[in-house]
């Protein structure tokens, strides 16, 4: 039995996802990372995109955007303003996020917003083909 570790995402609504998770992977601002058990402990903003999160009972694909994680070596936390289990990020529902993020794009005033902006554009065009 592979070593685990307590995994939460967690939104303003609702816990979304919450158990032990044997990895995770996840889209941070300066990279992508993947947390084992017993990892240092961290906070770090994430880049909107896609955290693969293995667990025994299969592997979750959730995308956020507009959220950190607190590593600590037996937890991860991700916080996220909005996240979406990527199977049913679909039609509809992609089509309303890239709009989203195209808003955000045409509204953004500085650097960062534009660079989160089209981090996010990137993220979902992946998730469409």
């Amino acid at each position: 039995m592979a070593q685990t570790f307590t995994f939460e995402l967690v939104s303003p609504e609702k816990v979304l996802l919450s158990g032990q998770a044997e990895q995770v992977q996840l889209p941070g601002s300066e990279g992508d990372m993947t947390i084992l058990p017993n990892h240092a402990p961290l906070i770090s903003t994430l880049r909107p995109g896609v955290i693969d999160v293995v667990r025994s009972e299969g592997r979750a694909r959730i995308f956020v955007r507009q959220a950190f994680a607190q590593v600590e070596p037996d937890r991860l936390t991700v916080l996220a303003e909005k996240a979406y289990d990527v199977s049913e990020l679909r039609g509809e529902a992609l089509s309303a996020e890239i709009s989203a993020a195209e808003k955000d794009l045409a509204e953004a005033k500085t650097d960062e917003q534009r660079l989160v902006a089209n981090q996010a554009l990137t993220a979902l065009a992946e998730l469409r083909a």
